[in-house]
């Protein structure tokens, strides 16, 4: 059983899903991916797991990065869960590229390379927004490449947490996967 609750942020109203193991979503309302693998059939009911995670939006929004985490149930291929995982290693207010996260994965599976594209359109699928920050995410070339939530979110998200460079800029063709 799917449980939900609107969380009204400074940048949109958000959708936060949870099971009985953990949150499985964190949504913009006019995001790409909007309630991807959200049950057809849910209840909207605010669960110790959803209250704990808006607690988590709380102090993110108030311009501090979180001590706690909480209980996540990330769902996704194998590939995409290993993506994400490195997507929690990235610390609070810096930045990582697609291709460094490609590196890393290839180097896990004991591969020579791994392409960044996969990489890229595993991070655009990642359910649980700034949890698993996948905004740190940039192109090798510092542009603010594909963001599900919008390029001026991830914008804003950066500058939040103080890792926005003003070497970053906005490509003029989306690069979304």
């Amino acid at each position: 059983m799917h449980y939900t609750s609107l969380y009204q942020s400074p940048v949109g109203e958000m959708l936060l899903a949870a099971d009985e193991v953990g949150l499985i979503g964190i949504w913009f309302k006019s995001e790409k991916y909007y309630a991807r693998c959200l049950d057809k059939e849910n209840t909207p009911r605010e669960t110790p797991i959803i209250k704990n995670s808006q607690r988590w939006l709380d102090i993110y929004f108030a311009g501090k990065e979180p001590d706690f985490m909480p209980p996540l149930h990330m769902i996704g291929t194998p590939f995409q869960l290993a993506v994400w995982q490195c997507l929690q290693k990235i610390p609070y207010g810096q930045t990582t590229t697609y291709q460094a996260i490609a590196q890393q994965i290839a180097k896990q599976r004991g591969i020579a390379q791994m392409s960044a594209q996969a990489v890229g359109t595993a991070v655009s699928k990642n359910n649980l927004n700034l949890i698993v920050p996948c905004h740190r995410v940039v192109g090798t070339n510092n542009s603010l490449a594909g963001y599900a939530g919008g390029i001026d979110k991830k914008i804003k998200f950066l500058q939040l947490e103080g890792g926005y460079q003003d070497v970053f800029y906005v490509p003029k063709r989306s690069t979304a996967p």
